[in-house]
């Protein structure tokens, strides 16, 4: 997968994955968490979120509108490839993904990861996932996979837009002083301490968030927070949460808050509950402002930047991860 290739025949978009029906839910998290130790009772309790959103992950149908609009893109540049869809998690799992191209006849296809942060889970795993699907296709076809593009101009450029965006509708439903000074909270997934050792994640994390406040809104204050931790409760992870933050920035006499979730790229299930459900709770509590920014999903920098990503991988050698990069693994004793 790290040879450079001089052109590709296919478009492979490749991610998380989430359930598309109230029977699916518990399978769903169990190809998420096995070999972790994540305790039976935390499955129940997400479990519990997704029954509440009516058992269904809005992830897979978001991915295939980006799928759909990459496509219009590579045939709008002229460089038309027929795109796919594959999962880590849940239908269409990758192996399948590829069986089908390979009966295509696709022979070597350029592969967009939906993560934008180099972590072992948002990276290296996925780089695992390939090679594992790879040997388990005969004949399946050549794989090169994107980088992660955190620091891509284009990327910052749909995270400014939304942030905007947010600040704007804030303006609009309470008023433009309160929107002005509104403290901006980026939220990331939360992953243990650990793996953050091994991998650039809190610092991408940190440098995409202040890039992104730098082109929409120069000299706001802002914060990085972490959500979603699901782990053993006896292992660090990332802090500060983004629930203790809000009590803190209303502990100091915040009174507004914009939440950007700059480390998701599509509104899954773990953003709509954590940010619009507890998050949103708990600020009304509070006696705070709360306004949640969207995520950047199809916006149409993040498209141009996928196709000008996958023209440069079609003539130019794909930067290669050192043996060692964002090397821990949950399932191995770290």
């Amino acid at each position: 997968m790290s040879e450079a290739v001089a052109s590709f025949d296919a478009f492979l978009l490749l991610s998380f994955g989430g359930p598309e029906a109230p029977e699916h839910v518990m399978p769903f998290l169990e190809n998420v968490t096995r070999g972790r130790g994540v305790p039976r009772e935390r499955l129940l309790a997400v479990a519990e979120h997704y029954e509440h959103l009516g058992g269904k992950s809005p992830i897979n149908d978001q991915n295939r509108a980006l799928l759909e609009a990459i496509g219009a893109a590579l045939r709008a540049a002229g460089t038309p490839l027929p795109a796919y869809f594959g999962n880590r998690n849940w239908h269409p799992m990758l192996a399948d993904t590829l069986r089908a191209m390979r009966d295509d006849g696709v022979k070597r296809a350029v592969v967009y990861v939906t993560s934008a942060y180099r972590s072992y889970s948002g990276c290296r795993q996925y780089v695992e996932d390939l090679e594992r699907a790879v040997a388990q296709v005969d004949s399946a076809p050549a794989l090169v996979k994107l980088p992660p593009f955190s620091e891509d101009p284009r990327f910052i450029a749909a995270c400014a837009a939304r942030l905007s965006e947010a600040r704007a509708a804030y303006a609009a439903k309470s008023s433009a002083e309160r929107a002005e000074r509104a403290r901006l909270v980026f939220t990331a997934h939360s992953i243990p301490r650990a793996m953050a050792a091994t991998c650039a994640y809190a610092h991408d994390l940190r440098v995409a968030a202040e890039r992104t406040v730098r082109a929409a809104c120069p000299g706001a204050v802002w914060d990085l927070v972490y959500q979603s931790r699901s782990g053993p409760p006896q292992a660090p992870w990332l802090e500060p949460d983004v629930l203790d933050h809000l009590r803190a920035l209303a502990a100091q006499g915040a009174k507004d808050v914009i939440v950007m979730p700059i480390g998701f790229l599509s509104d899954h299930v773990e953003v709509i509950w954590d940010l619009d459900h507890e998050a949103a709770d708990l600020a009304r509590e509070l006696g705070m402002g709360f306004h949640r920014g969207a995520t950047v999903g199809t916006h149409p920098e993040l498209v141009a930047m996928i196709v000008e990503r996958v023209q440069r991988a079609a003539s130019a050698p794909v930067p290669v991860c050192a043996p060692d990069c964002c090397a821990y693994n949950p399932r191995r004793p770290a």
